[in-house]
């Protein structure tokens, strides 16, 4: 069985909670403005991510190395284009797409495809960002329209190595190794004392190291459940920390206090 101790790179992290605890929810979402909420466990989100990283590879003829841009918002399926991209040894990208040079594959929102600087991208994906990963309403000509064609990959893939000692993310112009990560990840979660017993509610943009260490690393590491809203209604806050039986809330007032980024509750 594989180790998250012993894990070098994101796809090792990812492994070991789906050979540990494959069942039980790993991301929670939701989406206030639409009413949406979806739940995955560590096995069906490892599904997706095989699914985009085969997309990628097999679809776009992406190689280890390869830039990937994500003009992506805090949701899910962003959980799932890092991790595939990671696991095929990608190069992502948090920065905007103009501030990036190409060439490069671009993940992008829907609803900000008309606003990206797309003249670089060798290749133009995008995502509707509905819960369950519906199709987008409409398809621009040269956009492939991301939840259609990934349904046709296959949802096993197996990572070429290890890609511990490679560039895997850049975010304001700092590069970080699948090693870095790793690291940075661990320590994120034990700065919150996070565990697999913890539920934790988050609420920090997915464009910063910061935002990709809370959301899917600490949680990778420490065996602990995320729940992820987009479109935060405040008003929903209290009742969804019962519902969700949260334990630690990052991004968010009210709590109790802790360490690091991470509020403990109780």
């Amino acid at each position: 069985m594989t180790d998250p101790k012993i894990a070098t790179d994101p796809a090792g992290l990812l492994a070991a909670r789906v050979e540990s605890d494959p069942s039980r929810p790993f991301v929670t979402f939701y989406d206030d403005a639409r009413g949406e909420r979806i739940e995955l466990s560590a096995k069906v989100f490892a599904n997706w991510v095989a699914k985009t990283a085969n997309l990628l590879v097999d679809g776009f003829g992406a190689q280890p190395g390869d830039k990937v841009v994500l003009a992506l918002p805090e949701h899910w399926q962003t959980l799932v284009w890092l991790m595939a991209s990671w696991s095929a040894g990608l190069h992502v990208h948090l920065d905007e797409p103009g501030d990036v040079e190409g060439p490069y594959l671009l993940a992008v929102a829907e609803e900000r495809l008309a606003d990206v600087d797309d003249s670089q991208a060798d290749e133009l994906i995008g995502l509707s960002l509905h819960a369950l990963g519906g199709p987008m309403a409409d398809v621009p000509p040269g956009v492939t329209d991301y939840a259609t064609e990934v349904r046709a990959h296959g949802d096993r893939f197996r990572p070429q190595r290890s890609f511990a000692d490679e560039p895997l993310l850049t975010v304001t112009k700092t590069t970080y190794t699948g090693a870095d990560l790793v690291g940075e990840g661990r320590a994120a979660a034990s700065s919150g004392a996070l565990d697999a017993r913890d539920r934790l509610l988050v609420h920090v943009p997915l464009t910063t190291l910061q935002g990709v260490l809370i959301t899917l690393l600490a949680p990778l590491a420490s065996g602990s459940s995320v729940i992820i809203q987009r479109n935060f209604d405040k008003a929903s806050l209290d009742r969804r920390l019962t519902l969700e039986h949260v334990t630690a809330t990052a991004g968010l007032s009210g709590a109790d206090g802790g360490s690091g980024p991470f509020q403990r509750l109780g």
